[in-house]
């Protein structure tokens, strides 16, 4: 993913810990949001530590989705607070890295 622009990062790696308690699951994004959008848009609730736009590495294009880790996992809490996100003319769907782990467990049957 490296030089693609599908990540901004200050600080750490994208597998630094999947179960990392300051980590979201972003869904539904628009093909147009970047890494920079993300960002803008979340740094509201938190400092962020790494943000990221998944792409499919052939095409370069989004994949949809994205993951904002924060420094302070209580920022967490302050984005779940808040009923509806919309960026770039889209609703997107949260989840902690959490509740990400576990509706995982449930829904693909991951090995514990």
């Amino acid at each position: 993913m490296e030089g693609d622009g599908s990540q901004a990062t200050s600080g750490g790696t994208p597998n630094d810990s999947q179960h990392d308690p300051g980590k979201m699951f972003i869904g539904g994004l628009s093909w147009q949001t970047s890494p920079d959008s993300l960002r803008d848009y979340f740094t509201k609730f938190g400092e962020i530590r790494e943000c990221m736009v998944m792409r499919d590495p052939t095409t370069k294009r989004s994949r949809g989705f994205g993951f904002v880790t924060y420094v302070d996992a209580a920022s967490v809490d302050n984005v779940l607070a808040q009923q509806h996100h919309e960026l770039d003319s889209k609703t997107v769907c949260l989840l902690s890295s959490v509740t990400f782990y576990i509706k995982c467990l449930w829904f693909c049957e991951l090995p514990v």
